[in-house]
């Protein structure tokens, strides 16, 4: 079977997708090496992020098991997760990240 998406690290809250995907569309992705199926809400482009958990405003996006951002609004399983619902956090003085506080 072709993968559609993978998990970069088990610790990541988001998927990233290998190929165009549509909204409807059901994809599975292997997170520590367990299968889970997500239901996407919206279209995903070649390497954008979906969402595979809730995710609360305010809550760290994590991709390659680091922080890459602070959720802006809610996110729902199989959202689009992009600059429309995410913060940066990096390079900001002002903001810390779970790195040395």
């Amino acid at each position: 079977m072709e993968r559609k998406a993978i998990v970069l690290n088990g610790k990541d809250n988001v998927a990233t997708a290998l190929t165009d995907l549509n909204a409807g569309d059901n994809v599975e992705v292997e997170v520590d090496k367990n299968p889970v199926t997500i239901s996407l809400v919206n279209p995903i482009q070649f390497g954008h992020k979906f969402s595979l958990v809730d995710i609360k405003a305010g809550t760290p996006i994590l991709k390659y098991g680091e922080v890459i951002g602070e959720a802006s609004k809610d996110i729902t399983p199989g959202e689009h997760v992009h600059v429309h619902n995410v913060a940066s956090t990096r390079g900001r003085g002002d903001v810390r990240t779970g790195a040395s506080k």
